[in-house]
């Protein structure tokens, strides 16, 4: 037997849209089916507002859209968008109801989901907010809670100090975190009662308070505002609302914010113009949702930690010699010594001396150093140290491989005395003399040097202010000196001024001299130059140069 045939009509194949684009669908189905409802109370509008405050400004544009209504109930979507003058953005999507009671009060409870971009670091979150309101002819009430969801916090990151205690380095680090807080606010509010109960135009002012926290800090202060509302605007026709508003709040973290504001609202949809106007209590049913126009972020510590540091940032150690420590010159050499050749000294105080402090080969002096904590957190320390020396032939001498950094190095003269604040020894090579503030002070008839280079030697010279400055019967004034042929050196970014001397020299080189490329970028003070150089010259930023 023949089997029969099914005849199976053909359908189109219609593909599935995603859910947000259907429920977007959905709602604006919705807004417009309301829209067309001639016995639709209430009807979508869209309001958009400016704040005008002493710290920021905010713009604000916020859709109403009904979704469903009968003669005493309505519920409703709300969706605002915020941004204001500090790069801060914010979008809130909130569904609520309302109901109209026979004594004249709204009830309202309405939820919503808010999303911001933090001004301050770029971070988003997100939080939940619910609120309850009771709307009255003449008194309001409102709650409001929030809830952070998601990613609470973001790392700002780290930054480390330094300081010195006694002769130990300490590091403290302090890590910084962005955090959204959870809270509540409320307000009461009163109609001021200027004009009628069923006017369109009402004043109401309100007073509240708010708090916020969370891990230790605290958000919370008073609230006040009020609010001038204009219904039915006649020159916009049904529907439309403008209100003007002030507002003031205070809270000790954020400081005094207060505003003023205006709102204009415009009605979505044909109004149906046979219809007779809305009681007060029913054109209530739409009042802006209140509460709080930020989801509030603070940043902060999250932790502090102090570490002793005992190396360099690359890993060398280093000694601490304060001038408690070392009170003349004898303890500093001998502190100088027990620390070795090629070690790292890190010098703090004043140390007032009349004779030489002598450098070992290959060690570091210096009052600025870079630091490493035992958790790999690194910190430049500069203490300042000065060493001050009255008649000694030479404030330092430097040996070779040695490096004199950050520190104030003075000699001043008297009695027919000379001499210099810094020798480089002679022999002494691969030198490094940088950022030092390095003068000599010449009150006698006799000559001063600032820095003075000997036979033989090589290095680099930078960041260095170098002052020589004579009075009286003073003869020669010799920023730096190079006295013997043989020394190879670069010399750049330099301060250099010589003046009150018979003969005054910003710069003093022999004929074996060599200024390597790169000496450049020299600041000219008072003084002239005097001498010669087997190659190179000293060049200054008026590109004058030496020799």
């Amino acid at each position: 037997m023949p089997v029969p045939r099914r005849t199976v009509s053909a359908k189109p194949v219609v593909p599935a849209l995603p859910p947000a684009l259907l429920g977007l669908c959905l709602t604006v189905f919705a807004a417009g089916a309301i829209a067309r409802d001639a016995a639709a109370l209430w009807l979508p509008h869209l309001d958009v507002e400016g704040r005008f405050g002493n710290k920021r400004n905010i713009g604000e544009a916020d859709l109403f859209l009904p979704l469903a209504q009968d003669a005493r109930t309505l519920y409703f979507a709300n969706v605002r968008t915020r941004f204001d003058n500090e790069s801060g953005r914010e979008g809130n999507f909130g569904l609520g109801a309302r109901r109209m009671l026979e004594n004249g009060w709204n009830l309202g409870t309405y939820g919503y989901f808010d999303r911001r971009r933090s001004p301050d670091t770029g971070f988003h979150y997100n939080q939940t907010t619910l609120g309850i309101e009771a709307l009255g002819p003449d008194f309001d009430l409102r709650a409001n809670a929030y809830v952070p969801v998601g990613t609470r916090t973001h790392d700002l990151g780290s930054t480390s100090t330094v300081a010195l205690s006694g002769s130990t380095v300490q590091v403290t680090t302090t890590t910084r975190e962005e955090r959204s807080l959870q809270g509540f606010d409320a307000e009461a509010g009163w109609r001021l009662p200027i004009f009628d109960s069923e006017a369109r135009r009402q004043l109401r002012v309100y007073a509240g308070g708010y708090h916020f926290s969370t891990a230790g800090i605290t958000v919370e202060g008073p609230r006040a505002r009020a609010e001038l509302a204009f219904e039915d605007l006649g020159w916009f026709g049904r529907g439309t609302a403008f209100f003007v508003g002030a507002e003031a709040q205070h809270d000790e973290t954020r400081g005094s914010q207060r505003y003023l504001s205006v709102r204009l609202r415009v009605p979505l949809g044909k109004v149906d113009t046979p219809r007779g106007p809305l009681s007060a209590q029913a054109q209530r049913m739409t009042a802006p949702v209140v509460r709080d126009v930020d989801v509030v972020t603070q940043s902060h510590v999250a932790s502090r930690q102090i570490e002793t540091a005992t190396t360099t940032a690359n890993g060398q150690a280093f000694t601490v010699i304060t001038s408690a420590d070392a009170a003349n010159a004898a303890a500093l050499n001998s502190a100088l010594v027990t620390a070795g050749n090629g070690s790292t000294v890190l010098l703090s105080g004043t140390f007032n001396t009349t004779s030489p402090i002598q450098m070992l080969p290959n060690q570091t002096l210096t009052g600025a150093l870079t630091v490493r904590s035992p958790s790999g957190q690194t910190a430049t320390i500069n203490t300042g140290a000065a060493i001050l020396a009255t008649n000694a032939i030479r404030t330092m001498e430097v040996s070779s491989g040695g490096t004199l950094s950050g520190l104030t190095l003075t000699n001043t003269f008297s009695g027919g005395l000379g001499g210099s604040a810094v020798l480089v020894s002679d022999g002494a090579t691969n030198i490094r003399i940088s950022d030092n503030i390095i003068s000599t002070v010449q009150n006698g008839a006799n000559a001063g040097i600032g820095l003075s280079f000997g036979m033989n030697t090589s290095g680099m010279v930078s960041g260095n202010t170098i002052t020589v400055t004579g009075s009286g019967a003073a003869t020669t004034m010799t920023a730096l000196a190079v006295t013997s042929g043989n020394t190879v050196l670069t010399v750049s970014g330099n301060t250099l001024s010589a003046s009150g001397g018979a003969s005054n020299y910003r710069v003093w080189s022999q004929a074996g001299t060599v200024f390597n490329p790169g000496s450049t970028g020299n600041i000219r003070g008072s003084g002239n130059c005097n001498g010669t150089s087997a190659s190179g010259s000293l060049v200054f930023t008026d590109n004058s140069h030496c020799p």
